[in-house]
């Protein structure tokens, strides 16, 4: 009797081969600004970012990082008393900042009881060599995984929404920091501005052809306050909203074409419903895991299945 391959890689499984005890995410605002904010790259940061979207209530600037995550703790605590945690500098650009600065924010944090290990999310065009340099260093006795934003593989897309930098930037830094050793993560949104089904399905084999460890899958989400909110009233006719089952359908054939060995973390993003315009599916993420491989079961779809090298 042929064993079915496993649906996809979960990121739970993946954590398991370098913890024996449950690890958390605890979100961290650290004060970082963006270079696509401060005149850097641009003004005004991507049409669809708001990062009051990714921010609990004990993630505050003006909190130091070891009470943040302290409060952090307390919030995952009730549940799993031994859990241990990993600091999740999320909110902006987490890697723009000179090294000496940025050591300090990393070692505060590494500093915490049970804190484990750092996820840095960050952009492709922030990471100096010096910078990385250490991390490969810290990851030598430490956890360390670093998110890029990628949002699309398409150049078009990308200066569409005023991201500042083209593909071929989140591909050399993804290599650059594979090639030190370092897990690398990337993030991505489907159903952006001018982009089809059939050029999302086409991403999925170009990131494959990437030294990615892991890789966040979202819907695209319209956020008050801005710029494509404002677009979106002007020409709605620009976008197209998926509905949950046309959303589902779209990300299994995505995880099809993908890699096999990939590790995909979330396939959903959920905003706060006072900043949410569209769409409002009312699904938690574990919920729509839930039915994801509920279809994936019936359609005898798994990751890889279609995936060429």
């Amino acid at each position: 009797m042929a064993v079915m391959p496993v649906l996809y890689n979960e990121f739970s499984l993946y954590l398991k081969r370098y913890f024996p005890y449950k690890v958390q995410k605890i979100s961290l605002n650290a004060g970082f600004t963006c270079p696509n904010r401060d005149g850097s790259k641009g003004y005004g940061g991507c049409t669809y970012c708001n990062n009051q979207t990714f921010n609990p209530d004990y993630c505050r600037t003006e909190k130091p990082i070891a009470r943040q995550l302290e409060e952090g703790k307390l919030f995952f605590a009730h549940k799993y008393p031994e859990m241990k945690y990993l600091a999740y500098f999320q909110a902006y650009t987490n890697t723009y900042d000179e090294l000496g600065a940025l050591r300090r924010k990393y070692e505060e944090a590494l500093s915490v009881d049970g804190v484990v290990g750092l996820v840095i999310g960050t952009r492709p065009d922030c990471m100096p060599d010096d910078l990385l340099h250490y991390l490969e260093a810290l990851h030598r006795h430490t956890f360390v995984l670093v998110e890029y934003g990628i949002e699309s593989t398409d150049d078009c897309t990308l200066r569409r929404i005023n991201r500042g930098h083209d593909f071929r930037v989140s591909a050399d830094a993804v290599r650059r920091t594979a090639a030190c050793g370092i897990p690398v993560g990337g993030h991505v949104i489907l159903g952006l501005p001018g982009e089809t089904h059939e050029s999302i399905v086409e991403q999925a084999g170009i990131l494959s052809g990437l030294p990615l460890t892991t890789l966040k899958l979202h819907q695209l989400q319209l956020i008050r306050g801005t710029r494509m909110a404002s677009e979106y009233e002007q020409h709605p006719e620009d976008f197209h909203l998926f509905g949950i089952e046309e959303y589902m359908d779209l990300v299994i054939d995505y995880v099809e074409h993908l890699r096999p060995d990939i590790v995909l973390e979330r396939f959903l993003s959920q905003s706060p419903k006072n900043l949410l315009i569209a769409p409002d599916w009312g699904v938690k993420n574990y919920e729509f895991n839930h039915r994801l491989q509920k279809r994936m079961k019936e359609l005898g779809a798994y990751q890889g299945k279609k995936y060429e090298m």
